[in-house]
């Protein structure tokens, strides 16, 4: 059973977002950047509530702009994606998971150290870099 239900255009949707995000940090980068978004489709708390596809996480708005700066400056439409990142994004969406972004809702790239919270949340670790940030209040967030 996969983690979240997705449709293929999903999986190429996640993959672009994933690449945008996060490619030059890897397969590893890009596969903690897709967990985010899973664990948002999965989290029905805080910003997240409602949010049930992966279109739904990728294309949110909160404050008035797309919550992804790839969605905001357009970088997710520049690029296509690959076989590499479909793949990672299909691993994401079936069955991948991993620290630092196991039970993470965001992430960012401060352009320096990371801060031990983000907006009242508490980081969960670094991976190059990004900082990830684990939700301090969403009931059942650690039991995916």
């Amino acid at each position: 059973m996969p983690r979240a239900d997705y449709r293929s255009s999903d999986v190429d949707l996640m993959a672009r977002m994933m690449r945008a995000e996060a490619e030059g940090e890897g397969n590893m980068g890009m596969l903690l950047v897709g967990n985010v978004i899973v664990n948002r489709v999965k989290a029905d708390c805080l910003d997240f509530k409602g949010l049930r596809t992966i279109p739904q996480v990728i294309f949110q708005v909160q404050g008035g702009n797309y919550s992804f700066e790839a969605v905001q400056k357009g970088n997710i439409f520049y690029q296509g994606a690959r076989t590499r990142e479909k793949r990672l994004a299909k691993q994401n969406l079936d069955y991948w998971i991993h620290s630092p972004a196991r039970f993470a809702l965001w992430y960012f790239n401060p352009h320096a150290p990371c801060p031990p919270t983000w907006y009242g949340q508490p980081i969960s670790g670094q991976f190059k870099n990004h900082c990830y940030y684990l939700p301090k209040e969403c009931p059942g967030a650690y039991s995916w």
